[in-house]
């Protein structure tokens, strides 16, 4: 630890040296400026719409395109606000402006149904989607950039929203939501599903430790925890969806970003522009690399993770109607093991358990959007591939990578068409369309603790229809969206479109000024994971091909309450039923109970039995930018419970924490300096313990005894967050250099009881073998330091 001490202390000072350096002289004078386009809901571009920078004098008006050009603006933040008549106004909040490296700021106005001779503002405040009008909440660029404790992470940002839960440990990047399964969210970027977002992702599940997205790329993150749009298909607990933005249409540029874990370059801009003012084609390019694996080995730990990643998007304008964009994000992850040139009983033991990863995914799609010349609508049609090649290996003798234990061989690949048609008439929003996909599962298993070794191939389609309207009523107060949805494929049995069959119906009405009564219902389905539906069993049969769709009912209730244009606060009951649920027949116990951690779930004998339940309650309060403060803070009461085979038996899973907290929020200082904090709490959570007796047979394969689960928790986990940004703007560049400091109050992170084996202060096994539990370290914090150059 005294390299890393040493490490720090050199990178603080830099930070100290750059914080008090007079850049203000060098960069006096320096001026941003900020683009963008106007355009209805279909896309057609408004002329003559008003945009206008807010707490300044400067505004201008779109032209012909609907494009606005602002102008010699002082480098800070702001509010930025458009108008025009018949519709209602928009904000987009905390808009930073630099030198260099401001993206483009694009609006959908939405058309007032009433005062049509007049501008309409009484919607400029926070929304939701008509089709979602609860338990949604999304984040813009700049609070998702500087976002504390995420070191850039897409995904981490995610978990300090409300409800969701921090995984064991506070460490990895699972969406764990009202007490749901870490594997019941879907991801979707730019409206084409990606399954895996995490490096060294859990196959069958989406955690991991880190995010493969670069932050550079979002425009704005939306988390749906109810009410999901009938366009999606298998989401439990939620939908996460990632809006990218497209490259620089005028001029070329980019930015390098350098934090504690990794280093990341991001080039954009026009391509064929010639001498127009802006281009029809645009690009977005990145690669990021890790060097967590050299500061591991520096500081004397085992583990070796190294991870590349890579993004891009390119957008070209067929014409005034119609645009291709080819997208596509991927990883290389390679997490292995090295012994520690001291002994150390804790790092003994992680080196004995922990597996080998050898991990790649890819996704990429191709959008085609066509704006219907009659103003009247557009259509959406995604071609996508993605692929997961996932090895991993636990040894018997990790150091000399001898004696397989276990070792998952496995490949899937999925190649999928959506379709989607979206019309407006007189008030009225139809949308309807279709997804087939085409989905590949390969797999070669050893298990010698449960004595399995098969290889498997499956093969088969997948296809699933939806349909929503809505439409608002009563001048605007009453909104309804009712959608269905059904899905069916060509491998499992019993699965048809009849039995999917999945409604949902979401409701607000405004009963009073700036008061909303919000509710949903809903039924989603869920296929389950490749990695069950491939399984063998010694006789090489597919015992869980009559696997049923994991069904799950939500019930949400709300009141909101809008406080202001930029402020709001709500609170939300919510009830989800489940069936269907696929129980372990090794352990007896709800697949909802496994997935957080570093394995392969799903790969063994389930059956469709089981049921769950998670309810409860959910304050939040959310301010976008004002007076210089932001923040969104929240407090879920939960219980999470599901059964095993007996289905009356419900017994508290291992995402029960009951309380959650969190707090995220920023303050605007004066010359460019901002702080922000992020804190996250939650209560007692039940743990699976340890089978001592079968694990000192099986070691290092550790065996779990899922028939004590919910006879002891784990403390509370508490942790604070704390971010200090600096940012700084010269003529051909913009620097921001920011340090943060994660657990800042060194709260112990709470995680189950480890062993390893009984061994003496030079490492020798003591005979007859015996575990020993492993002692866990106090909470520390960890500081670290980072930059990102725009040019």
């Amino acid at each position: 630890m005294k390299s890393l001490a040493i490490i720090f202390g050199k990178t603080f000072g830099i930070f100290l040296f750059l914080c008090l350096f007079k850049a203000n002289v060098l960069s006096a004078q320096v001026a941003g400026t900020l683009t963008g386009a106007v355009t209805d809901v279909t896309g057609q571009p408004i002329m003559g719409a008003s945009v206008f920078l807010n707490g300044t004098q400067k505004g201008t008006i779109t032209n012909e395109n609907g494009t606005y050009v602002l102008e010699d603006i002082p480098p800070a933040s702001y509010n930025l606000t458009v108008s025009y008549l018949g519709f209602e106004t928009q904000t987009k909040f905390n808009i930073l402006v630099k030198s260099k490296g401001n993206p483009a700021y694009n609006f959908k106005l939405v058309e007032a149904t009433e005062n049509l001779e007049e501008v309409v503002v009484t919607n400029s405040k926070i929304g939701r989607p008509k089709e979602t009008p609860l338990s949604t909440q999304s984040l813009s660029a700049v609070e998702i950039a500087t976002y504390p404790g995420s070191n850039n992470d897409v995904v981490q940002v995610a978990q300090t929203l409300p409800g969701v839960s921090p995984s064991v440990g506070g460490f990895r990047n699972d969406l764990i939501i009202r007490g749901g399964a870490p594997n019941e969210t879907v991801y979707y970027l730019d409206g084409m599903e990606v399954p895996n977002i995490n490096h060294f992702s859990t196959q069958g599940s989406a955690g991991g430790p880190v995010g493969l997205l670069n932050v550079s790329f979002i425009e704005d993150v939306t988390l749906s925890t109810s009410a999901f749009g009938a366009q999606y298909d298998n989401p439990l607990s939620g939908v996460l969806q990632f809006t990218q933005r497209n490259g620089n249409d005028r001029a070329f540029g980019g930015n390098f970003r350098v934090s504690a874990s990794e280093a990341a370059l991001t080039l954009e801009g026009p391509l064929f522009k010639k001498d127009n003012e802006r281009a029809k084609t645009t690009f977005l390019v990145s690669a990021r690399r890790s060097y967590l694996q050299a500061l591991f080995a520096l500081i004397g730990l085992p583990f070796r993770p190294a991870y590349w990643d890579y993004q891009y998007k390119i957008n070209h304008e067929l014409d005034d109607y119609n645009s291709l964009t080819l997208l596509g994000v991927g990883a290389i992850d390679d997490f292995t093991l090295a012994a520690p040139d001291e002994f150390d009983s804790g790092q003994q033991a992680q080196l004995e358990q922990a597996p080998f990863i050898d991990q790649t995914s890819n996704t990429m799609g191709l959008t085609w959007k066509n704006r219907f010349k009659d103003g009247t609508g557009f259509m959406q049609t995604t071609l996508s591939n993605n692929r997961l090649a996932n090895v991993f290996t636990r040894f018997e003798d990790a150091e000399n990578e001898t004696g397989i234990i276990f070792r998952n061989d496995a490949v899937e690949s999925e190649t999928k068409l959506r379709y989607q048609l979206t019309k407006f008439h007189e008030g009225w929003k139809f949308s309807g369309g279709f997804n087939l996909q085409h989905s590949f599962y390969s797999n070669e298993t050893i298990n010698t603790t449960n004595n399995l070794l098969f290889n498997t191939e499956i093969d088969f389609m997948k296809y699933g229809f939806f349909a929503n309207t809505t439409k608002s009523f009563f001048e605007n107060k009453l909104d309804i969206s009712f959608g269905v949805r059904t899905d069916a494929d060509s491998f499992t049995e019993g699965n048809s479109l009849a039995s999917t069959l999945s409604p949902r119906l979401g409701l607000s009405y405004e009963f009073q000024k700036k008061w909303k009564l919000n509710g949903s219902l809903g039924r989603y389905f869920k296929i389950p994971p490749y990695t069950m539906l491939g399984f063998r069993n010694n006789d090489l049969a597919l015992v869980n091909r009559d696997l049923k769709y994991t069904r799950s009912d939500h019930y949400v209730l709300g009141l909101q309450h809008i406080l202001g244009p930029a402020a709001s606060i709500s609170v939300e009951a919510f009830y989800k039923d489940y069936d269907d649920y696929p129980v372990s027949v090794l352990d007896g116990v709800s697949i909802a109970n496994k997935g957080g951690g570093f394995e392969v779930l799903g790969n063994e004998e389930v059956a469709s039995v089981g049921r769950g339940r998670t309810y409860g309650t959910e304050l939040q309060f959310q301010q976008k930018l004002t007076n210089n403060f932001y923040g969104i803070f929240s407090y879920t009461y939960f219980f999470s419970e599901f059964t095993g085979f007996d289905r009356n038996v419900f017994l508290p899973s291992v995402w029960d924490s009951r309380h959650l907290v969190s707090f995220v929020g920023g303050y605007k200082l004066k010359r460019n300096w901002e702080l922000s904090a992020r804190y996250r709490f939650a209560g007692r959570t039940p743990f699976v313990p340890t089978d001592l007796e079968r694990t000192l047979e099986t070691y290092p394969d550790i065996v779990l005894d899922y028939s004590r689960l919910g006879e002891e928790d784990l403390a509370v986990f508490s942790q604070l967050d704390i971010r200090i940004d600096k940012k700084w703007n010269f003529k051909k560049l913009s620097l921001n250099v920011f340090f943060e400091v994660q657990n800042a109050l060194s709260q112990n992170n709470p995680q189950p009881p480890e062993f390893g084996l009984n061994r003496d202060e030079t490492g020798a096994i003591i005979n007859p073998r015996s575990l020993a539990e492993i002692p866990q370290e106090d909470g520390q914090f960890i500081p670290s330091i980072g930059l990102v150059v725009d040019f």
